[in-house]
């Protein structure tokens, strides 16, 4: 599952520990959100109910603030900056650009990223790496993501020869997916170079730079 479920599954675990089972009164959702959430998502109305407990004691506001958001990643990530990573996934999950992550932002994003089709979660991928939103990624936007990455896992894991740096690592991205060699990754270049080999995905995600759990993003 994606590293991102298993964040916020920990983090809000242990908000409700510390915090005890009360809850505010309204810490429920309305049947009608819980049925619309459910059929947008893959989690059941269970889970979802679970979900929302944790988010609205950690964001009784029910948004999720971008400093808010950096410091669960902080807590993950204690060996190495996470909070540039963070903000692009934030702006990911921001799905109306307003600053801040309503509980359906933030579900629906957990619902791709841990539970959706491979091509779902590309295509979430394909969004946070895409920074100007103009339909491809460049190197210069790849770039900016992965030394994100490798901010954000620090130097505890020895890196190959030819994944040393993050130049090198996208270059190495490029080579592999970039079929028409025009310098940029179209939503079907990534989608397809990357189901068609799985090696690159591993190239796309932080686990394997941080030999973390396998929790794989994209598969």
């Amino acid at each position: 599952e994606y590293r991102e479920f298993q964040t916020f599954q920990h983090y809000f675990k242990r908000i409700n520990l510390r915090q005890g089972k009360m809850g505010k009164a309204n810490s429920k959702l309305k049947p009608e959100v819980l049925h619309s959430l459910s059929t947008q998502t893959e989690f059941t109305e269970a889970e979802l109910q679970e979900w929302y407990r944790g988010f609205l004691k950690d964001c009784p506001s029910g948004k999720l603030s971008v400093d808010e958001f950096k410091k669960i990643y902080g807590n993950f990530f204690p060996y190495g900056d996470a909070s540039k990573f963070a903000e692009h996934v934030f702006r990911t999950f921001d799905e109306n650009g307003d600053n801040s992550i309503d509980f359906r932002e933030f579900i629906c994003a957990l619902s791709v990223t841990s539970r959706g089709k491979l091509e779902d979660k590309l295509r979430w991928a394909f969004s946070m790496y895409d920074l100007d939103g103009n339909g491809y990624i460049s190197r210069q936007e790849m770039l900016e993501i992965v030394c994100a990455i490798y901010k954000m896992v620090g130097t505890v894991m020895k890196m190959p020869e030819d994944e040393s740096t993050p130049e090198k690592r996208v270059d190495k991205i490029f080579r592999q997916m970039d079929r028409n060699l025009d310098g940029k990754l179209s939503l079907a270049e990534f989608v397809e170079g990357a189901k068609s080999d799985p090696s690159i995905v591993r190239l796309l995600q932080c686990d394997s730079v941080s030999g973390g759990p396998a929790d794989a993003p994209l598969q």
